[in-house]
C-alpha cells in the first residue's frame, strides 16, 4: 500500500507542461462548488471533477471509485493545505502517483510560461508569456541584446529572469490600454530597470505618475536592427486602446480582438459610448490591414484558443472569416451583442483599474487576491 509520505507536490509549471503536452491527468478539485464552477483547470487531456473538502473530512471513500488506477491524480485546493490532506488519504487507500498542487490555485493563477512565437526579419524574436491559469498573454520583443515588453504582468521577476538568462536589457514596457482584469507590472519594471513606460494618453487621464505617450504615428525601436513597433489607435475596449504592429508581421491587438471572440466595451462603465469605436476598429481599421498579419492578443478566454505548444495566435485574414465577433454586419445586432448578456465583471476590476492608475497601492497579498479568478475581458459567442 502506498504510504502517505509518498504523495508528491506538483508545481504550476509542471502542471502547465502536462496540459500543453496533452498528457493524461485526473484532477480532483476540493474547493467549494461555487469557486469551482467560476474557475477551474482546463485543457489538454485533463479530466476534472469537484468534491468539496468538507464532504471528505470523514474519509475519501466517496471519490475513490472515480479515481481509477492508471493516470496521475492531482488534488487541488485554493492554497495547498486541504489538497495535501486529501491527497494523503487517497494515497493511503492504495492509489499510485498522487500529487497535490503546490501553492494551490493561487500558484496556478500566477504561473507564466514563455513560448517562442517566431523570428523577426533582422534576427530578433518575439516571445509570448502565457498565463495559462488566468488567460493573460504578454509579449517580449527581442533584438540585438535589447527587449520591449508589452502588457507586462505584475510577476515581473519572470521577465527579469528571462532577460538575464538571454543577456537582454529591457528598454521599453508598453501597455496597450489601462487594464481592468490584472495589475500591470509595466511601470514597476520600467522604474526598476530604467526603461521607458508607454501608455495611451486617452487611458491615462487619471494616472498619477509620469509616462510616455503611446500614440499613433510613433516608432519604438528595439535593438540596432530597427524593429518597428507602430502604434495603431484602436479604441473600443477602452477609449485609449492601441494596437501594435511589430516588424510588419505581427499585430498585437491588446483586448480588442481575440482568437475566438472580441473585447467587451463596458469595463469603464461606458459601453454605450464605446460600441461605435469598437465596431469601427474591428470592421474598418483592422480591415485596412494586411490579411497576413499574425494576431497576438492580450488574453484568451477558452482553452480551445491554445495552439501548438501553447501558442495563442492566428492570421488576421482567417479571423475575418471565422471569429464570431467579426461576422455581425448589422450595427444594431452588433450593439446588442457587445452590451447585453455579457459575462460578469472581472474580480475587483474597479480596484485593479485604480491600482493601474497609481491611485491606490494594495499590498502584494491584496494584489494576489484581487486577481484570483478568470479574466473576463471578452464578449463570448453564446
Amino acid at each position: 500500500m502506498t504510504s502517505a509520505t509518498e504523495i508528491q507536490p506538483m508545481t504550476a509549471q509542471e502542471l502547465t507542461r502536462i496540459v500543453l503536452n496533452h498528457e493524461e491527468l485526473l484532477i480532483l478539485d476540493v474547493r467549494n462548488e461555487t469557486d469551482f464552477n467560476d474557475w477551474k483547470i482546463e485543457g489538454g487531456r485533463t479530466e476534472i471533477f469537484n468534491t468539496p473538502y468538507f464532504e471528505l473530512l470523514d474519509g475519501v471513500d466517496s471519490v475513490l471509485e472515480r479515481i481509477p488506477d492508471g493516470p496521475k491524480v492531482l488534488v487541488v485546493c485554493a492554497k495547498e493545505g486541504s489538497s495535501k490532506f486529501i491527497a494523503e488519504q487517497i494515497a493511503e487507500a492504495g492509489r499510485r502517483e498522487v500529487y497535490y498542487l503546490k501553492g494551490g490555485m493561487k500558484s496556478w493563477s500566477e504561473h507564466l510560461e514563455p513560448v517562442h512565437i517566431g523570428e523577426l526579419k533582422d534576427g530578433g524574436s518575439i516571445y509570448q508569456f502565457v498565463r495559462i491559469g488566468k488567460g493573460c498573454l504578454s509579449y517580449m520583443i527581442v533584438s540585438n541584446g535589447e527587449a520591449a515588453l508589452v502588457d507586462t504582468l505584475r510577476m515581473t521577476e519572470v521577465y527579469e529572469s528571462f532577460a538575464k538568462e538571454h543577456g537582454l536589457q529591457i528598454k521599453h514596457t508598453i501597455d496597450t490600454h489601462l487594464h481592468a482584469d490584472h495589475i500591470s507590472g509595466g511601470r514597476a519594471l520600467a522604474e526598476k530597470g530604467g526603461a521607458t513606460y508607454w501608455l495611451p494618453p486617452k487611458d491615462a487621464e487619471e494616472v498619477v505618475f509620469p509616462y510616455s505617450r503611446l500614440e499613433e504615428g510613433q516608432t519604438i525601436r528595439v535593438g540596432s536592427t530597427e524593429i518597428k513597433i507602430q502604434p495603431l489607435y484602436s479604441p473600443g475596449h477602452t477609449i485609449g486602446s492601441t494596437s501594435l504592429i511589430v516588424d510588419d508581421r505581427y499585430l498585437l491587438t491588446g483586448d480588442i480582438l481575440f482568437i475566438e471572440s472580441i473585447g467587451r466595451p463596458d469595463l469603464a462603465g461606458k459601453a454605450g459610448d464605446w460600441v461605435r469605436d469598437l465596431r469601427n476598429t474591428l470592421y474598418n481599421r483592422y480591415k485596412e490591414l494586411s490579411d497576413d498579419l499574425i494576431v497576438l492578443p492580450a488574453h484568451f478566454g477558452k482553452v480551445s484558443e491554445l495552439g501548438e505548444g501553447g501558442r495563442v495566435s492566428a492570421r488576421l485574414g482567417d479571423l475575418n472569416q471565422t471569429n464570431p465577433g467579426l461576422q455581425i454586419p448589422d450595427e444594431e445586432e452588433f450593439r446588442r451583442t457587445v452590451t447585453e448578456n455579457l459575462p460578469q465583471h472581472p474580480n475587483a476590476y474597479q480596484e485593479i483599474r485604480q491600482t493601474n492608475m497609481g491611485r491606490i497601492e494594495p499590498s502584494p497579498d491584496e494584489q494576489q487576491e484581487m486577481e484570483i479568478g478568470p479574466n473576463r475581458c471578452a464578449v463570448h459567442d453564446k
